[in-house]
């Protein structure tokens, strides 16, 4: 039976989760996440995705990505696995399937959803017990973010870039999101949404986007 395509739009963002094989770890080494983000600015550069959210686990990736084509994501994935796949082989003499399959994705409606998901996605380290803070952890987006850490690949969506008149005033608005947890129904609408594929958003953001892709975008049952 044929894949179902997945949803994807112009210039709407992109919440993506890649996880190792059997969830085994696909970071070995510091100079692994490095070589991972160096691969990551070098094609969001070259095939035009705006990088905005990150987070590298042991075991898994999160990305947060704008394309003006509706392909574009797909396109810097395929390009950005296979890449980190010949380096880790090479690297660490292995053979064999690094990440799981097919990585999973969802459409974010920015208005209502993307502060909340680069949020969800700045805070895996922590609700996952290995820092007590974001701030402390070093291989995710939060440093730029929130704190002003400069990036060679990072762009701002326009959400982001709206909290505030000054760079200053942006980052301390953007820290308060985090002096506030985020609730559960919010995690479970995060989750759900990138484990079934579907776009994350207002009711009138779904009914948009499904209308527009003549499919239903949405999990059948309350959201």
């Amino acid at each position: 039976m044929p894949r179902q395509a997945r949803i994807a739009l112009a210039g709407v963002p992109v919440h993506i989760i890649q996880r190792g094989h059997n969830r085994s770890v696909c970071f070995f080494s510091d100079q692994d996440f490095v070589r991972y983000l160096d691969e990551l600015a070098e094609l969001s550069v070259r095939l035009s995705c705006a990088v905005h959210a990150y987070c590298l686990m042991t075991n898994h990736v999160h990305l947060l990505l704008t394309s003006q084509e509706a392909d574009g994501c797909a396109r810097l994935m395929k390009h950005l696995g296979q890449r980190y796949v010949q380096y880790v082989n090479r690297t660490h003499r292995r053979t064999g399937s690094l990440w799981e399959g097919r990585y999973r994705s969802s459409i974010v409606d920015s208005s209502n959803y993307l502060l909340r998901c680069q949020r969800y996605i700045e805070l895996n380290p922590v609700r996952a017990g290995i820092v007590a803070g974001p701030d402390e952890y070093a291989w995710s987006s939060y440093g730029t973010n929130a704190l002003g850490v400069p990036s060679k690949f990072l762009l701002p969506h326009p959400e982001y870039l709206a909290l505030g008149a000054t760079d200053e005033e942006r980052r301390a608005t953007y820290r308060a999101l985090f002096e506030v947890a985020p609730s559960q129904n919010e995690l479970t609408r995060i989750r759900e949404s990138i484990s079934g594929g579907f776009a994350l958003g207002s009711d009138q953001f779904l009914a948009e986007v499904s209308r527009t892709l003549r499919r239903r975008a949405y999990r059948v049952g309350p959201h």
